[in-house]
Formats: structure tokens, sequence, C-alpha cells
């Protein structure tokens, strides 16, 4: 069996970042990402900022972060390399564990705070099993 390929619109390659089309969601996504846990436990928080603005200058536009990942530094510091016109060029997404309508509200709510954003273009549950 052939390997099947994706239709001609629905991959692209910028500046040696091969991009995919995320589901139906018409959203073009670097196959590489920045994860955020890590940017909480670097001790230079401006370095944590460099890394992720050097990323999305050199093409990468996929960024994961968790809304609870150390204790929320991470999406802090994501949030301030997302200043200065960043945040537009990046696909944003972040998880959430809360298991009611209340609880998952207010780690929405922290998240958008802590990443100073007014959206988040990929939601996602985190530990389901727990």
């Amino acid at each position: 069996m052939a390997p099947s390929t994706p239709a001609a619109d629905s991959s692209d390659v910028r500046n040696g970042i091969p991009y995919r089309r995320l589901g139906r969601t018409g959203e073009m996504v670097s196959l590489i990402g920045v994860g955020g846990y890590h940017l909480g436990r670097q001790a230079d928080e401006q370095e944590t900022i460099r890394i992720v603005r050097t990323a999305i200058d050199n093409g990468v536009n996929f960024l994961d972060n968790c809304w609870d990942y150390n204790g929320g530094v991470s999406e802090i510091r994501m949030g301030k390399a997302l200043r200065d016109g960043y945040r537009d060029k990046a696909f944003l997404m972040t998880k959430i564990d809360g298991r009611n309508k209340e609880t998952a509200a207010q780690q929405i709510d922290e998240s958008l705070r802590r990443l100073q954003t007014d959206r988040i273009d990929l939601m996602q549950f985190h530990e389901v099993i727990r």
C-alpha cells in the first residue's frame, strides 16, 4: 500500500519548517512546537523569552502550555514572550484539568490572564485519567 500524502493545500514548508493543516480548522501549524513546561523551570526569565521569540522568528508557530505547569510560571513567561506582536504570529494552545464548569472556567480565565491574550487557539483537557 502506498503511503498516504496530504492534499496539496494541507501542507507547506516555511523557512525550512514543515507545516500541516490542523484538522478541519484551516489553521496551518508547524510540525515542530515549543513546549512550555520547561520555560517555568529555567532560572533566567529573559532566556525563556528569547527562546520563544527565536523559535517564532524562525518559523515555529505551535506553542504548547498548561495552566498548572510550574504553578503558572510557564504561562506567565510565555505571555511575556508573546508581547510586541508575537501573539499574532503564534498558534497558542494550553491545557486545563477542571472537571466541572466552574473550575474549567476559572482555569481558562487564569490562562488568558497569564498568557496576556484574549484568545487561546486550542484548549485541551490534561490528565484526563485522574
